[in-house]
This record gives structure tokens, C-alpha cells and sequence, in this order.
């Protein structure tokens, strides 16, 4: 027989009505350049140019700066090219000089490119500086080159200066900006990539896949996580990012179609962040992201019982996190929270902000509504699993059935116990069926682990009133 110690696991026994630190390691999926055999480890002591020398200028390594910032200490990241090539917009001049820019490329990322002359003259006598952070933060100053070419370092991008007649070319203050949107992966080689790790000898929690997605992307990964926890024993989630807001879409439409977008996605191994804002990442770059980010940094604080969402322990600070995008998107967090999106909002009275609730897009009455949930079930599933391994092909007395169990069920209860003193659950057991054991001839065991979660309190009612120490008087 090939032997082999089995998974499923059960849902609905904690009777939630329809209506509406662990490890904390990952894997990133998302565009970059850079080319590797084998996934590219970050590590919660790299700083950002550290990160985007291993990653290059690209989403992929934004992805890491964000989540290193929140807390993520082990981050595996896997290049993956672009399927659909960044665009340039374009270039903005406030210039004097009679010289004329231009840009050529594909870009490599998003960025706020700006270029202003720091010295007047012509090509090879006049300089320039450059930004690609919309101008917070600029290089050295730099000769323009003879033939007026510069390949701006890691970006994918040519600029091009060209003399003009009559007049400076280039005078001191002249200034020319344009953005750039940066590439996106297609669905099939975000799935190759995701199978990649099937045979992977790597350790790990969750999977970020960087850059928006949507839900013919999200329904596909719900069934490979599925896969990955029944077939092939690894249990994972997964952090997609929700598309921003389109230009002029306005926060009512962009609730509405998000709301529609999520319909038909019914898995709690699939988290979906959408929240979209102005932000101030670890290099001083101010730019619009999506969280997700900042979420992945998060879990790899907290540990797997722990919400996320925990007020007094991770706040999103208001000098980070400038505004919530579109605006007027405050109206509808509410909206978005119970369309099971993970959202980042404030509170009445705090500076910060927070995430809302770490939902996954779980079906209704799931056991596992949040993060918090499925880390917990994940590393229960692993940990018993793991031990179970070591009592497979083990000898049973058929005559002392019951001592023999018993001791196999003191070890599964090992993990168990784990998870008890870290205070993840409140109390589990492990139960092995001999009620109707033929051991001779079924050679398996039928065994139930179960466990009380830890509670949280996601609401609070108040009462307010005064007391008159007096008492009343008597009629």
C-alpha cells in the first residue's frame, strides 16, 4: 500500500450565522527584471536600495519595501515578466530654452519622473538633475551627454536631449516631468509560478501576488490553494490586490464595481485588499499603492490567532498614509468590509489608521472568516500532519487496540498542546476512531483533531449615564 497520511477539513461547526506571532514568512509574485532559478529571499534587515539592488527599480521590490516596513522578516520573491508592457504619459515642459526632451522605453514600474536643467548650455556643457519620486528626492547633477542620450539606471527608460537652434539649449530651472504606469503579469504566468512551489523545499505561509488582479485570477488561485491543502499537504493563502480607481471614477462607482467584482468567490484561502492610497514608503518615495503590502508586513507580526486589525497593536501611522483613494472612500468602507475585502480605515478620535477586518473571501457561515482563522487552521493542519508522519507504518496490537491508539493519540495532541501554551487556541484534542476499527484489514485510522478558537471583540456597545447619589425622594 502507498502509504500516505491524508488531509480534509470540516467547516461550519462553530455555527456563525450567515449574515453578514506565527512565522509570518511568504512568497511574492510580481514583476521585475531581474532573472533567478530560484526564488530571491528578502530578509527584515534590508533597507530599500538593498532590497531594490537584489530586485531592481520594480513592483516587486515596492512590494518588499512595503512589507519590511510592517513587519515581514522572511520574504521569497519570484521575478515574473511582464505580460502587458508599462506606459509613458506625457511630458510636461516649463522651459526657456530653445532645447527640446523626450522619452523613450517601456517603463519598469510607476513612476513621477522629473528632470530639471541644473546648469544652462548645450549637450555636453549644460546638466540636469533627476527625480522619479515626482520630485522629493533627486539625484547628483550630471553633465548632458554629446548626442544628448541618457538611459535612466534601472527603469527601462532613454531620456533625450536634443540642442535647439538659436538661444541655450537648456536653461537653469527648465523642468520636464511625466509618469509612467508600470507593467502587469498575465494570469497564466502567475499560476505557473504559484505551481512552481508545489515541489518546493521552502517553508512558508502565504503567498502576495503584487499588482492588481481580478476575480478570473483570484478564482484560480482559490482552487490551486485548495490543491495545495488537500493534494499536496502544504495549506497556504493567498493576498491578491484589488484594481484602483480608474481616473474619474468616482467612490460610489468604484464601491459598486467592487462589490460586483468580488460575486462568485467563495474561499476562505483567498484575501483580496482593496484599498488604494497616497502614501510615503520607506525611501521617502511619495506614491498611490494598493496595501496589500503593508497587510503582508503585518502578519508577520502578529501571531497566527491575532487580528490585524488589533487597534493597540498596529496602527498605520497618518504621517505614512496621507489619504484613502478615491476620494470620499471613508463612505464606503462599510460597504466594502462586508463585501469581505480587506480595507484600512480610521477611527473617530485616533490619528492612525487601521485595517478594518482581515477578511478572507470566505463563504458565508465559513468557521474561517479572517486571517486570523485560517493561519490558525493552517498551522494546526501542518503541525499535526507533521507529527502524524512519524506514527505512519507503526505497528498495532490487534489484541490491545486501545493502549496502542491511545499512545499514538498523545503524540498528535503534541501540536496541539503547542498551540494551547502560545495561546493560539483555547483548548483542542485528537480522537481516534475504534468503535469500528479493523486493523487487519483497513490499515488506516480514522482521527478528528478539533480545537476552540480564541475570541476577539469586534464590537463594543457602551452605555452611557449619570447617577444622582442622593437617591430620590420618597413619594
Amino acid at each position: 500500500m502507498y502509504g500516505e497520511v491524508n488531509v480534509s477539513i470540516e467547516d461550519g461547526n462553530l455555527g456563525r450565522s450567515n449574515a453578514t506571532g506565527g512565522t509570518g514568512t511568504q512568497v511574492k509574485i510580481g514583476i521585475s527584471g531581474v532573472k533567478s532559478s530560484v526564488p530571491i529571499l528578502i530578509t527584515g534587515t534590508m533597507n530599500a536600495k538593498k532590497i531594490k539592488e537584489r530586485l531592481g527599480n520594480s513592483p516587486l521590490a515596492d512590494a518588499c519595501i512595503d512589507s519590511v516596513e510592517y513587519g515581514a522578516q522572511s520574504i521569497y520573491n519570484i521575478p515574473v515578466k511582464a505580460g502587458t508592457e508599462g506606459k509613458t504619459g506625457e511630458v510636461t515642459k516649463q522651459a526657456k530654452g530653445t532645447g527640446t526632451f523626450s522619452v523613450e522605453g517601456k517603463p519598469n514600474n510607476n513612476y513621477d519622473i522629473v528632470v530639471v536643467i541644473a546648469d544652462k548650455g548645450e549637450c555636453n556643457e549644460g546638466s540636469y538633475k533627476v527625480s522619479i519620486d515626482g520630485g522629493k528626492t533627486f539625484d547628483e547633477d550630471v553633465t548632458i551627454p554629446l548626442g544628448g542620450s541618457v538611459e535612466l539606471y534601472d527603469t527601462g527608460l532613454t531620456l533625450k536631449f536634443s540642442d535647439g537652434e538659436g538661444g541655450t539649449s537648456f536653461e537653469e530651472g527648465d523642468t520636464f516631468s511625466f509618469s509612467t504606469t508600470a507593467p502587469s503579469m498575465n494570469n497564466a504566468d502567475v499560476i505557473t509560478a504559484v505551481e512552481s512551489l508545489i515541489n518546493s523545499s521552502l517553508s512558508f505561509e502565504y503567498i502576495h501576488i503584487v499588482g492588481a488582479s481580478s476575480k478570473a485570477l483570484w478564482a484560480s488561485l482559490a482552487t490551486l490553494a485548495q490543491d495545495f491543502a488537500i493534494k499536496y499537504k502544504r495549506p497556504l493563502f493567498f493576498i491578491c490586490e484589488a484594481r484602483a480607481p480608474q481616473a474619474g471614477e468616482t467612490a460610489d462607482e468604484y464601491a459598486a464595481a467592487m462589490v460586483e467584482e468580488r460575486k462568485g468567490i467563495n474561499s476562505y484561502y483567498i484575501q483580496v485588499v482593496c484599498s488604494t492610497e497616497r502614501y510615503i514608503r520607506m525611501d521617502g518615495r511619495e506614491q498611490v499603492i494598493n496595501g496589500a503590502g503593508i497587510i503582508a508586513g503585518l502578519y508577520g507580526r502578529a501571531k497566527e490567532s491575532q487580528s490585524i486589525g488589533e487597534v493597540k497593536s498596529f496602527p498605520i501611522s497618518e504621517a505614512k498614509l496621507l489619504q484613502l483613494l478615491p476620494e470620499g472612500i471613508e463612505d464606503h468602507i462599510a460597504t466594502l468590509d462586508a463585501a469581505k475585502y480587506v480595507t484600512i480605515r480610521k477611527y473617530v478620535s485616533k490619528e492612525d489608521y487601521y485595517v478594518t477586518s482581515a477578511n478572507m473571501m470566505s463563504p458565508d457561515g465559513s468557521d474561517f472568516t479572517y486571517a486570523e482563522d485560517v493561519r490558525v487552521l493552517n498551522r494546526i493542519v501542518k503541525a499535526v500532519r507533521a507529527q502524524a508522519l512519524n506514527e505512519l507504518q507503526i505497528e498495532i496490537d490487534p489484541d490491545n487496540i486501545e493502549t496502542d491508539v491511545a499512545a499514538i493519540e498523545k503524540q498528535l495532541e503534541i501540536p496541539i498542546d503547542d498551540a494551547v501554551r502560545d495561546k493560539i487556541i483555547s483548548r483542542g484534542s485528537i480522537e481516534i476512531d475504534t468503535a469500528n476499527l479493523n486493523i487487519l484489514v483497513d490499515e488506516n485510522l480514522n482521527i478528528r483533531a478539533s480545537w476552540v478558537p480564541m475570541g476577539h471583540v469586534r464590537e463594543m456597545n457602551i452605555t452611557f449615564a449619570v447617577e444622582n447619589p442622593f437617591g430620590t425622594a420618597e413619594a
